[in-house]
């Protein structure tokens, strides 16, 4: 919780230092126009991408394989869809590693790998319960009732 606090205390000042640093470098116009465009940019390639992971995800639904890359790189889309929006251009460089499928697939495997959330419930705050070896799973019928 820590770091998500630092993380929207640090970047906004970033944001900030960095539109001034290429404002004061290109221009105020130019850096407007630049920032609009990424947003744009962003905007298209969060389509042309979350299309794509979609037809991943229905492809492997179809062949009876579980889509657990695409279910990952679902919300990876949508986190990088909303920093794309956010103006900025720390936030814009952080979208864009998001939709590009290289990275995401990175990050889709790390989460994977590291199991980061729980797969059996979608949480990436609970963790799995240890499982309980004095426990024994069964069915039973109660005859002569």
């Amino acid at each position: 919780m820590r770091i998500v606090f630092l993380f929207f205390l640090v970047v906004p000042f970033v944001e900030i230092y960095l539109l001034l640093q290429i404002g004061g470098i290109v221009g105020v116009l130019p850096t407007i126009l630049l920032v609009v465009f990424t947003a744009m940019l962003g905007a298209w390639l969060l389509r042309q991408q979350g299309f794509a992971t979609w037809q991943r995800l229905q492809a492997s639904l179809a062949q009876g394989t579980l889509p657990a890359y695409e279910m990952i790189e679902g919300p990876i889309l949508l986190v990088g869809g909303a920093l794309l929006l956010t103006p900025g251009f720390f936030t814009d460089a952080i979208g864009f590693a998001c939709l590009l499928p290289q990275t995401r697939r990175r990050l889709a495997k790390y989460i994977i790998e590291k199991q980061l959330i729980n797969a059996q419930t979608g949480s990436p705050f609970q963790k799995p319960q240890p499982k309980d070896d004095n426990v024994i799973e069964g069915e039973f019928r109660k005859d002569g009732e």
